[in-house]
């Protein structure tokens, strides 16, 4: 019983020898690694953690399968000799304002613990220092609850004892300046009248610190949106990740509307107007250096103004088509397409689709020095140098038609217009298709053939989309499998029959296997990292063309479709479950039944 007889050792802090007679004695490293490490700490007067300085030396385990000894590693090691569990810290899935109530800052640092889940039975800490337990009595008798004690990274133990502490302070100060908010829409505003509503600077500086911690842990945590939104006691921040919300922290009202208050200054939105929607952008850097645009829409609700960000990473915006999701058939479709000189392409999908991404990654291909881009959005998603992009300004009555006349007067060889909302725009789009531009567009429907039916409902004489429309694209997003952690998974009954209603009416073989996600540190434990693209493209052939100016019904438009070569977006999901890069269930989730072919 090693790991009760290490639980019972006397008080003391982990020392480096200790630790490196463990792992030889466990025939994880050399005697003779051990102590050369040993001698180079004495000779140095190393006081980091043992743990962080044992994996400082990048060692593999001689045990089989020799995995590399990683800080987690160790960490999940040295838990299992004391006879305590690791815990890997998840900053999302920690209440900074409830942990941060049990014990001081000060006190913390001293013992090397961070409590990570408060609870109404238990407290967990985490520690770094298994023999050091000192502290326990009087957190139990302070707190009242009992007290449950892990093992953690020391790195983001330290990491995350000084973020915590200080978000929480600049919170709890923030809160105690302004005092009550005001924030109420008029309905509540009533009850508010007899108290106390000073509000504070939005410059202050712990708003500042609490946005600037906002931002870095968005990024820190790949996320593609931020929202803060305003409930009746607490303002509450979210997370997109991967297309999933998450919630991330519970903030005081006050603080929320000054944290609202300083994003919209730095947005160069006006502070003053709550009543109506507003956009804005601000253009930052992260902690690496790369710069990152965040897009701003602010609403108005019940309790306050909502605020989104957007997060739009030039890498990411931009990228080749195989890091898309494109498949070698769906890349020559597509560059069949925009090679042309004039006509016009339509991208279509839900919002969050990725037809953004799509446009922004074919535009940039196609703006060489001889060609000149010109873009009308509504906003402006990034700023782009190899465009000439203007934005839509309905104060000034400039819509997306009025901005395409124009672009027009600009000489542009390739326009992309943000999306076709209404005949007066699609007109303007035809036009300049049939002058001899290459016309880019969106729309908002659930398959490539529905887009034709859209612009026919808008109002588009059919001979008119025959001679100007190339062709249609519709995408969906779907989460790709963590390459780290995902398993093989016998194919089941169940799997076999979600296999067969996802291809449904064809038939395909059955892949004989599937993968599954997992978790691990690099996806969050969610077993999913990064998404990637599903694509349905149709080519309008001279017999597809032919089929809508004879109004046939868009059914015997799909089925032509299908008959020369387009895959619905069911079956490109089934080539990437295939592949495994992704599950059944994710591609259930987005792609929209196959309409039935008519025999």
């Amino acid at each position: 019983m090693r790991e009760a007889a290490a639980a019972n050792t006397f008080e003391h802090r982990l020392t480096l020898a200790e630790v490196l007679g463990w792992l030889v004695d466990d025939e994880l490293v050399a005697a003779k690694e051990s102590d050369s490490l040993l001698k180079e700490s004495r000779l140095q007067r190393i006081s980091a953690h043992p743990l962080v300085v044992i994996a400082d030396q990048q060692w593999k385990s001689l045990r089989e399968p020799h995995r590399p000894l990683t800080l987690e590693e160790l960490g999940a090691w040295m838990a299992r000799r004391v006879g305590l569990d690791y815990v890997h810290i998840d900053p999302l899935k920690v209440d900074f304002s409830a942990v941060t109530e049990v014990m001081s800052s000060a006190y913390a640092t001293r013992f090397g613990i961070l409590p990570i889940q408060v609870t109404t039975r238990e407290v967990v800490i985490a520690t770094t220092q298994p023999f050091l337990r000192d502290w326990e009595k009087e957190i139990t008798a302070i707190a009242r609850k009992e007290i449950r004690r892990v093992v953690a990274n020391p790195v983001d133990v330290a990491r995350y004892l000084i973020e915590f502490y200080n978000l929480a302070r600049s919170v709890k100060r923030a809160a105690q300046l302004g005092g009550p908010s005001g924030n109420l829409s008029s309905f509540e505003q009533l009850v508010e009248l007899g108290r106390t509503n000073r509000q504070f600077d939005a410059n202050d500086q712990h708003i500042v610190n609490i946005v600037d911690w906002l931002w870095q842990y968005a990024f820190d945590q790949r996320a593609s949106d931020i929202h803060i939104e305003p409930r009746r006691e607490l303002g509450i921040v979210r997370f997109r990740i991967d297309g999933i919300l998450h919630q991330v922290y519970q903030i005081p009202t006050s603080v929320m509307a000054a944290m609202i208050n300083r994003i919209k200054i730095l947005g160069r939105m006006d502070v003053v107007e709550k009543r109506r929607p507003q956009d804005g952008r601000i253009k930052t850097r992260t902690a690496d250096g790369q710069e990152a645009e965040l897009r701003l829409s602010t609403l108005p609700t019940a309790f306050g103004e909502k605020l989104v960000m957007r997060i739009f990473d030039p890498e990411v915006l931009v990228r080749n088509f195989t890091d898309l999701g494109f498949t070698e058939d769906d890349q020559l479709r597509w560059k069949q397409m925009v090679e042309r000189p004039d006509g016009i392409i339509l991208v279509t999908g839900p919002t969050g689709s990725g037809k953004t991404t799509t446009l922004y990654s074919t535009l940039k291909q196609l703006a060489t020095p001889e060609v000149n881009v010109c873009t009308i959005e509504d906003p402006i998603e990034m700023v782009e140098p190899s465009f000439n992009q203007m934005q839509v300004q309905s104060v000034i009555d400039l819509g997306f038609a009025q901005g395409v006349r124009a672009l027009m007067r600009q000489d542009p060889d390739i326009i992309m217009i943000g999306e076709i909302r209404d005949l007066a725009t699609a007109e303007v789009a035809i036009q300049a298709a049939l002058t001899g531009h290459l016309v880019l567009s969106t729309l908002h429907t659930n398959d490539a053939p529905s887009a034709i039916t859209r612009m026919l409902d808008l109002g588009v004489p059919a001979y008119l989309l025959s001679a100007t429309v190339l062709g249609v694209m519709a995408q969906r997003l779907v989460r790709i499998l963590c390459p780290h952690c995902k398993v093989l998974q016998e194919a089941s009954t169940v799997d076999a029959s979600m296999w067969d209603q996802l291809v449904a009416p064809w038939k395909a073989n059955r892949p004989t296997q599937l993968y599954r996600p997992v978790g691990c540190l690099d996806c969050r434990m969610t077993g999913y990292l990064g998404r990637v693209g599903l694509y349905e493209i149709l080519l309008l052939s001279p017999d597809v063309k032919l089929a809508i100016s004879d109004h046939k019904e868009i059914a015997k438009v799909r089925d032509l479709a299908f008959r020369e070569g387009m895959k619905p977006l069911r079956i490109s999901g089934a080539m990437k479950v295939a592949a495994g890069i992704t599950t059944l269930a994710e591609v259930f989730k987005v792609a929209p039944p196959v309409a039935q072919p008519n025999t």
